[in-house]
Order: structure tokens, then sequence, then C-alpha cells
């Protein structure tokens, strides 16, 4: 229905108010490729935004587009946060300042999730304060995928949309056709994450019990549950130095395992997790590219981008987002 005009005002109809939205998604610089084919499988082009680096390291992004009245998706992921997560924020800023309607920050792997509790005392609860920021700069939505603690969706006071990359694992799972399948949780902390795989591909599971002697450093580990003679495939929400993961990788070969595989929805990779992978007895490793990584022979990355579009899509139309994976 077409805009009515009387004394030379313009008057819409209850149509057109009701209208969406402008759809725009922009990107910063740690996730420029995931972005590019998010929006691609969306079927917009990708926003045009501009960081202006000053020679002191700080930095301001530019907007080169309007976004008044727009939906804004700003997709970054936050590490290393002293550069990426500043980054987000000063995003999100800057389109509440120029009026965009909504402000969606989509974060594939939400840095700082680690530090969802006080461990000791004296310590800070950086989730915490990560969420306080992203709201106090301007989100009014929160999108991220495979949080390494649930209860982080409860540190926001806007709504947050906690994706699974279990869909993009589970059919890449099935087309291995693995006999003797059983699905291993790393530590006690995924078990529910692993029970879900193995529910839903009617298999068995097994649980690694770890105890840490610090920040990144095992101190002992041992399997919970029979895996000689089986097929394993470890799940885990992220590979940072892959010391947990090719430790029980090689401690379930040890014990009769057939062999095993891992998916792990963040490929951190920091220090020497490509070197460990590498070394390991361990046939594969399973990322997606919620986070950038290095070729490997080892490593495979299974894209993101088509489960996040959707989801866009689900969030725009205002539908349920849960038919896009399994939990």
């Amino acid at each position: 229905m077409q805009p009515l005009q009387k004394n030379g005002l313009i008057y819409l109809s209850k149509d057109c108010r009701t209208m969406d939205s402008t759809i725009k998604i922009f990107s910063g610089k740690a996730t420029l490729p995931l972005a590019k084919q998010i929006a691609k499988d969306y079927g917009v082009p990708l926003g045009n935004i501009i960081i202006f680096n000053f020679s002191d390291g700080e930095f301001i992004p530019s907007f080169e587009e309007t976004v008044r009245g727009s939906k804004v998706f700003i997709i970054q992921s936050t590490p290393p946060p002293s550069d990426n997560l500043m980054e987000l924020l000063l995003m999100i800023d800057a389109a509440k300042r120029a009026s965009a309607s909504q402000i969606v920050a989509v974060m594939p792997y939400f840095g700082m999730a680690r530090q969802d509790r006080k461990d000791k005392p004296r310590v800070p609860i950086g989730a915490k304060l990560v969420a306080n920021m992203l709201t106090a700069a301007g989100a009014t939505r929160i999108m991220t995928c495979d949080l390494h603690a649930d209860q982080i969706q409860g540190f926001f006071e806007v709504p947050v949309d906690h994706l699974y990359a279990s869909s993009v694992f589970i059919d890449h799972i099935e087309s291995l056709k693995l006999d003797n399948l059983t699905i291993a949780s790393p530590d006690m902390g995924g078990s529910k994450r692993a029970h879900a795989y193995a529910k839903h591909l009617g298999c068995e599971m097994v649980i690694c019990y770890k105890h840490r002697k610090k920040a990144n450093e095992i101190g002992d580990m041992r399997v919970i549950g029979e895996v000689e003679g089986r097929n394993i495939v470890l799940v885990d929400d992220m590979v940072d130095t892959a010391g947990t993961l090719t430790t029980a990788a090689d401690m379930m070969l040890k014990h009769g395992a057939l062999s095993v595989r891992a998916v792990c929805t963040h490929p951190v990779l920091s220090g020497k997790a490509y070197e460990r992978v590498e070394n390991s007895k361990m046939l594969e490793l399973i990322v997606t590219d919620t986070l950038p990584s290095q070729k490997s022979p080892k490593i495979k990355v299974i894209s993101i981008a088509p489960l996040l579009a959707n989801v866009i899509k689900n969030v725009v139309n205002n539908e349920s987002i849960s038919k896009n994976f399994i939990r």
C-alpha cells in the first residue's frame, strides 16, 4: 500500500509502518572471512565500515553508509580481547549514536567465557564484566555459539541467542559411518554436551576425569567408561593449547580404542597446539570457523556461516531458533 499525501505531508498506512527495517550486516577485522560468508548466505552485501588506526595504537571504526532505523548485526569474535573486544564495543557505540533501531552483537566465539565464576579469592568474573560492557555500549541482543558455560546467558539484561554447532558436527560424524561409535567428553564439565551427541547418534558415552595443576597444564587424567574396541569421537566447546584433547586421545588408544577423533567448535589453538595435534595419535580434529585457523593436515574446518545466517533470518522474522541444532 502506498503512503497517503495530504497538505504536503506524508502519512504512512499501518501496513507501511510495520514493514521490517533494513537488515545490515557488518564485521570487525577478526572474523571478516566468516562475516562475508554469512552475508552471502543471508542474501545481503556486507556493510561498509572503515577502521582508522592511529600511531599510538588507538583506533576508531566508521560506518560508511547509513544505519538509521536499521537492524544492525555486528559480527566479531573477541580474542585477543584487548583489540577485538574494544573494536566491537566501539562499533556498537557508533551504531547506537547513528540511530540504528536494533544492534545485535554476533559473537561466534565469546571470549572471557572461562572466567564465569570466582574459583579462588580476589579474582574477577571476566565474563560478567564483558556482558556489562556490551550492554552499556548499546547492544540490544547477543548472538553467540557454544558458550564455555551456559550460565553466562544469565549475566546479560538483554536477550541472548545461544547457538550450538551440534548440527554442523552431527552431519560430519554420521558421514564417517563408524562402527562401535562412542562419544567422549574430555572433562566433567562437557558431559551434558557429549550426552546430547550420544543420545542423538544412539551410541555409548564415556567421560574423562582430569585434574589441573594450573591453567593449561594437566596433572592427572582418567577415563570413566569402556573404550576398548571402540571408535571414539571427543566433543568439546573449544581447543586451546590442545593438551587436554591430545592427552585424552593418547590415553584412550592405550586403553584399546580403535581410533580417536575430536570435534571442537572454537579453534583457539594457542601456544604449541598445532604441534601437539600433529604429533598426537588422534586421526583428525574437526573445528568450525568461529576463529581463523592455520592450515594443517590433521585439522578439518567446517563453516558455521550457514547456521548463523539461518538464525539471523529466524531472529529477523521472530521465529524459533531451536530447530537449527540439537542439544
